[in-house]
């Protein structure tokens, strides 16, 4: 077995992860999340552009039932989009929840003077481990406010639930 060699660009470092809000639209509900490689304030121009994607992004309707196809899974409406200014791309991923306990997602991203020409990310990434830090924890309240509630899911539990910190 050979042994292989990563190459790192320095050693790692946490990053602040703020909840931005909940952004309604297109009969979406999402939590959006914002990630910046220097710890600052997130840029509003990539909000702004994360707000525009979610139309064209995510799937119409937004609620729907698959009716047993499938190749078509229940849809509730909710989910979120993580927004991160990165050293070398724009991201924005956005993830909603589908067939019961399946997370689906879309990553676009764009260099980051060029917001505008946000696009689907050219690579099979699905996150970055800091990104994957807002997905863990949006498994862990998805589990908590909807799969586990012995009384039925609690939609609005969801979307109270929200991460902030450093990861």
């Amino acid at each position: 077995m050979t042994e292989s060699t990563i190459t790192r660009t320095g050693a790692y470092r946490p990053r602040a992860i703020s909840f931005l809000k909940v952004h309604e639209a297109a009969g979406w509900r999402l939590k959006f999340y914002g990630i910046t490689v220097n710890g600052g304030p997130l840029r509003p121009e990539l909000v702004t552009v994360g707000e525009a994607l979610v139309p064209s992004v995510l799937p119409h309707p937004a609620v729907h039932n698959g009716g047993g196809d499938p190749h078509d899974s229940d849809r509730y409406g909710v989910g979120f989009v993580i927004l991160h200014d990165a050293k070398d791309y724009a991201f924005a991923l956005f993830d909603w929840w589908a067939g019961e306990n399946e997370i689906h997602q879309r990553v676009y991203s764009a260099l980051p003077t060029r917001l505008g020409a946000m696009r689907p990310h050219p690579t099979l990434a699905i996150g970055c481990v800091w990104e994957l830090a807002v997905t863990d924890f949006e498994r862990r309240a998805w589990l908590e406010h909807v799969l586990s509630r012995p009384g039925g899911p609690d939609i609005e539990g969801y979307l109270a639930a929200r991460l902030q910190g450093e990861v």
